[in-house]
Formats: structure tokens, sequence, C-alpha cells
């Protein structure tokens, strides 16, 4: 603890500016979550959520892994879904990726990563998924950027296709799901006009009855 005395000097400092500044704050935070909000990003540390978008804690609820993939095995990511809808409510799930992703510039390679290469297997079957299109772009750094775009896609059709949003939708419950890039050299966030509300937007294969 002595080496991270910073970090609890901060959290002294935001908590003393919080209670001056608004002095019911963590009162009403503490009584309830009603975030109208899921967020599914990349684990980079140059991406946090509440920040980008201008939000407070309370008004977010976030999942974050490498590159933002939403697997079907993945119960971790999964509950984090099932909560945020059942329980919590929310009416929109956005999956950001971001310009710039390690965990793409990886699966575009062919070396080996150690156990992250398990993970990275989901991100190669997007790319294989699109090689033609991706293979056609001889540009390194737009075929990147382009297979950025296509695995958010990819993720929010897999958001879309788990039981626990087609239920939702079944229920008549309002939940939207959305696919945003941000990009971390300029701080903008790009919206992909990817946005589902319902199974009739999704492929057949993938709708429950």
């Amino acid at each position: 603890m002595r080496k991270l005395a910073r970090l609890f000097q901060n959290n002294k400092d935001w908590s003393a500016k919080m209670k001056r500044t608004q002095p019911d704050f963590f009162e009403k935070l503490s009584a309830q979550q009603t975030p109208e909000y899921m967020w599914i990003g990349c684990a980079d540390s140059r991406v946090p959520a509440n920040e980008i978008v201008g939000l407070m804690p309370g008004e977010i609820f976030v999942h974050r892994n490498i590159a933002n993939v939403v697997v079907h095995t993945d119960l971790n990511c999964l509950s984090v879904i099932q909560y945020a809808v059942e329980l919590l409510k929310v009416k929109h799930i956005i999956v950001c990726g971001h310009y710039g992703c390690g965990g793409i510039r990886a699966a575009m390679e062919n070396n080996e990563h150690g156990l992250i290469d398990n993970w990275l297997r989901h991100l190669k079957d997007v790319y294989r998924y699109h090689q033609q299109e991706l293979d056609s772009i001889k540009d390194e750094k737009l075929k990147e950027d382009r297979f950025c775009e296509l695995n958010v896609l990819e993720q929010v059709n897999n958001v879309c296709h788990t039981t626990i949003v087609q239920n939702a939708w079944k229920a008549g419950q309002d939940l939207s799901v959305h696919g945003w890039l941000y990009s971390i050299e300029g701080g903008d966030l790009t919206d992909l006009d990817i946005c589902i509300s319902g199974k009739d937007e999704i492929s057949k294969t993938h709708r429950l009855v």
C-alpha cells in the first residue's frame, strides 16, 4: 500500500471534491444504480468508458476485455449482460472498439503470444469471415482500422444473438444495441451506424421463436 499512496490520496481528493460540489452524490449513488447504458469495451487503459462519454459513476454499466469480444461461452460477459438487461433494465448496450487496438493487431499476425492466443482465435475468426475484403486492402493501417470496425460489427451481432437480449425483446423491453469506435489519437467517437432494436433486424439463423 505504501507504493500506492498516491492513488489513495487521489481518492481522498476526489471524494472531498464530490462531497463539496454535490453533497448528496454518494447518498444517492449508494441507494441504487439505475444506468440506461451498458458499455462493452476494450480493456485498454486509454479507453475509459465514463470519461469518454462524460458520464458520472452510476450512469453506465461496464464490461471490458481484450478487443471488446462477446463470446457465447464466456460466462463472465454473459452474466454482466444478463444483469444489465434483466435487473438494471438498461435501454442501450454499446459495443465500443478503438482504432489502434493491440488485440486486433496481434490477431493480424502469426506470432505466438502465449495464453492470449486462445482469446485471439475469436478475432481471427472475424478476420476469416471478412477475409476477402480485408485481404484486398493493401495499406496495413487501413486494413487494421477496417478490422477494428468489422470486429465491432460482429460483436454487436453476438450480443443480439444471445438468449438474454432476444428474450428481452420478446418481452417487449426497450433495448437497442449499438456499434461505436473510439480514436485514441483524437479522442473522438465514431458511430458505425449499427443499431439493432429487435429480432427482425438480425439474421433468421439466429432468431429465437
